[in-house]
């Protein structure tokens, strides 16, 4: 019988270790770039906080574009009005977002904050009504996220200008450090 909690072996796919195995050093390097960018991130956290509403903001106006467009060619005058309306609602929020900075910047990290919160709350919820196996991890996971939601809630808006830098930098560290760990272990494991 196995637990959850058992380390995962491996993928047991011989054959794509294989078609990988040659490319492990190009792993190994994406990983380690990417968690130089995340250490970048960490070291600039104000611009790294500008740059993620920038990117945000280029999303949200990608896609009231598109809502606009769906509305366009919608066959019905309460399908066209209703895309229409929020396309261009995300267009005027994203060009807004590109305008003011750090005023989205704070509008963004509260709203982090709140959604870090539920999620908690609800993970414990959730958690609580679980078999025994898991019941623990995902309670704690609920635990921390909500503690680190409320943190950001009651520093707001003070930690406007460091927050979504700061949760980038470290997304990117870890993410990157994942990488590496794959391409080294994927050297050997053929």
């Amino acid at each position: 019988m196995t637990y959850p909690l058992d380390p995962v072996p491996f993928p047991h796919d011989r054959a794509a270790l294989e078609r990988l195995h040659h490319r492990w050093g190009w792993i190994v390097l994406f990983g380690a770039v990417v968690a130089l960018f995340g250490l970048a991130a960490l070291i600039l956290t104000i611009s790294a906080t500008v740059a993620s509403v920038f990117m945000i903001a280029l999303f949200m106006i990608i896609a009231g574009g598109s809502e606009v467009a769906m509305g366009i060619s919608s066959r019905d005058w309460a399908h066209f009005f209703l895309w229409i309306l929020a396309g261009l609602f995300y267009i005027v929020a994203g060009a807004f977002a590109l305008a003011q900075p750090f005023v989205a910047a704070a509008v963004f990290t509260l709203a982090l904050g709140i959604a870090m919160l539920a999620t908690g709350l609800m993970r414990i919820y959730f958690g609580a009504r679980m078999a025994k196996g898991l019941r623990g991890l995902v309670i704690l996971a609920g635990i921390v996220t909500s503690i680190v939601g409320l943190f950001i809630i009651l520093g707001w808006p003070a930690n406007s200008l460091f927050i979504l830098g700061l949760l980038l930098g470290l997304d990117l560290l870890f993410w990157g450090s994942g990488w590496v760990a794959f391409g080294l272990r994927l050297r050997t494991a053929v």
